[in-house]
């Protein structure tokens, strides 16, 4: 199993080290995406499909986080309503990510890059 390292936060107070996995950047990007209009699905893979149909929400679906020496980097893979402004919808999603990213773990983010996989027609429009 490859397993990425931790991040490490650092303390001012000198009370500790504090250690966070790359998953729970992950599942926090995956929150912060829902929280956005215009966001239909967020793409993910054969794993996490198994895992919704047995009742286990996948928060982390369509994120890909990265540790470089530029910092941390997210891909974010996701399908939008029919008909929004993609521009639009994308900054908001990075927007949102960045604001919650750094309010909940105080980590600075090098990159939220949006890929748009998909667009998914209402069931009205179609009609």
């Amino acid at each position: 199993m490859n397993e990425q390292p931790l991040l490490h936060v650092s303390d001012e107070a000198g009370l500790g080290t504090v250690e966070i996995a790359p998953e729970v950047i992950e599942v926090i990007t995956g929150i912060a995406s829902a929280e956005v209009d215009g966001l239909f699905a967020m793409r993910g893979n054969f794993a996490s499909g198994v895992a919704e149909r047995f009742g286990k929400k996948a928060h982390n679906k369509g994120v890909k986080v990265e540790l470089t020496e530029d910092g941390i980097m997210i891909d974010l893979y996701v399908i939008l309503h029919f008909g929004v402004s993609i521009p639009e919808v994308a900054q908001n999603l990075q927007t949102n990510i960045r604001q919650t990213l750094k309010s909940m773990t105080a980590l600075e983010i090098a990159e939220v890059n949006i890929h748009v996989v998909g667009m998914q027609m209402d069931a009205e429009d179609t009609e």
